[in-house]
């Protein structure tokens, strides 16, 4: 009677050891149930840092075995080191892909897919003790940035402005945020030869924050982790000054002007070989709308991550 109460005890043990093995190895398998290990290589864009930063933390907390390794050296500098042989697995941008770096994949052979993981508006900010700048037309934002438009002191805006030397802050080249600010709002007109252009976005947040007379441009998401050192322009487009939010901010809303998607491309010839690679991917879309709202991006619609997932599945073995 003992020998058979101890083998029942030990078949129940083995039975709990099991299951608990089994539910424990699911946290490291991929979407097609194989071990994930390894690493996923990003850089690019220091607007989409931190949704992508935020994106491995979760990711990583789920899948202990890959390693996540996410820098922000600007969406041009990043599209540099994942165009060459062996490079990053992904390039966040917030701006699309150029022909010429498209012609560059196609010479390396790299097929690259286009991954869109939220919305961002570009935001005007302002020095918190600038209270006659708050409100502006699309076209003074515009002519403030312009260096055709020869703004140098607030009195040239609006007469009733201060006689005070405007101070203009910015992204600089490396970022697709100047790229989209030149290309895409100035209409490829040059800004103004004495604007201060930084890499770091804190460091941009710092000047402005400093400075009575400064006004910069940057992503949403920085401003809305830093409201207590600055203040956000509201911008008229032609019917009222609009705030930007995660409710203005959208392709068809009210802050559609200065709205744009932001990216996040694959190398799809590693995602191939890499299964980590690829369900990084794929975890991000299926994740995308709430790290949007965690670290102040307007999220994608249904059909649009719909799409996306459906590419993505559609690259497994």
């Amino acid at each position: 009677m003992k020998s058979l109460k101890k083998m029942s005890l030990f078949l129940m043990l083995a039975a709990v050891m099991a299951f608990a093995a089994a539910c424990g190895g699911g946290d490291n398998e991929g979407k097609n149930g194989e071990e994930l290990e390894g690493s996923v290589v990003i850089d690019g864009s220091g607007t989409v840092y931190p949704f992508m930063a935020r994106m491995a933390e979760d990711y990583m907390g789920e899948q202990e075995n890959v390693s996540v390794e996410v820098s922000r050296s600007g969406t041009s500098a990043g599209f540099k080191k994942f165009l060459v042989k062996d490079g990053t697995d992904f390039n966040d941008a917030s701006r699309q892909i150029k022909d010429e770096e498209k012609a560059e994949a196609e010479k390396l052979g790299i097929e690259v897919q286009e991954m869109k993981v939220a919305l961002d508006g570009i935001t005007i900010v302002i020095n918190k003790d600038n209270d006659w700048a708050t409100e502006l037309t699309e076209q003074e934002v515009k002519d403030i940035f312009l260096a055709s438009a020869g703004k140098k002191k607030w009195s040239d805006v609006r007469a009733d402005f201060p006689n005070e030397e405007i101070k203009t802050y910015g992204p600089n080249e490396n970022h697709g945020t100047y790229e989209f600010m030149f290309e895409n709002i100035l209409g490829e007109q040059e800004l103004p030869g004495n604007i201060n252009l930084q890499q770091d976005y804190s460091t941009l947040v710092d000047l402005v924050s400093k400075d009575k007379n400064a006004i910069g441009f940057f992503g949403y998401g920085y401003y809305d982790s830093n409201k207590d050192k600055l203040s956000a322009v509201k911008v008229d487009f032609g019917k009222g000054p609009v705030e930007p939010s995660l409710d203005t901010i959208k392709e068809d809303g009210d802050y559609a002007p200065f709205t744009r998607p932001v990216f996040t491309y694959l190398n799809v010839n590693q995602a191939k070989n890499k299964p980590q690679v690829l369900d990084y991917a794929i975890y991000t879309m299926e994740h995308a709308k709430d790290v949007s709202a965690e670290t102040g991006f307007a999220p994608l619609s249904d059909e649009d991550i719909k799409a996306s997932l459906d590419t993505l599945n559609g690259l497994k073995k």
